[in-house]
């Protein structure tokens, strides 16, 4: 498969509000980790591989154990994950799902538990942000590159 379009380089404007969007996500009270963590799940979800091979990266490159990001597939029965992060990728997976199934009802009182309502709503953007870049990389055949740019 490859590529449609190139849209890298394209619609600089809208491009580049995504980015800051993307950008705040991560220098949000939730700090890049949990924010990174919650991009890969999803992207996971989505079957975006341009995506998941980045945020796989960028974790590496905070120091995660590889062991636990290969284990949040399956969050829920990986050791690896507290309360906190349990929650964000219970919320991730619930907004993920909309508007094909609504499990927002069972994954908030955990989210309300562990984030502030501040928080909430930065984790509501962090997803709908990936998700964004999800659907432009899936939809234009986006591929993995062989070599990451610098970067990226």
């Amino acid at each position: 498969m490859s590529a449609r379009l190139n849209f890298f380089p394209l619609a600089q404007t809208s491009q580049k509000a995504l980015i800051a969007l993307s950008q705040s996500c991560k220098t949000s009270s939730l700090g890049e980790r949990l924010v990174e963590m919650v991009q890969l799940r999803v992207s996971q979800l989505n079957g975006c591989g341009l995506c998941i091979d980045m945020h796989w990266r960028d974790l590496i490159k905070q120091g995660v154990d590889p062991r636990h990001l290969n284990a949040i597939a399956g969050w829920r029965e990986a050791p690896f994950f507290d309360a906190r992060e349990r929650a964000a990728l219970g919320w991730a997976e619930a907004m993920n799902a909309l508007p094909h199934r609504d499990d927002t009802d069972g994954a908030y009182p955990a989210l309300r538990e562990h984030f502030t309502e501040e928080e909430i709503a930065q984790l509501c953007y962090t997803v709908a942000a990936i998700r964004a870049w999800n659907v432009m990389n899936l939809s234009l055949r986006n591929q993995i590159p062989l070599n990451p740019p610098p970067g990226m």
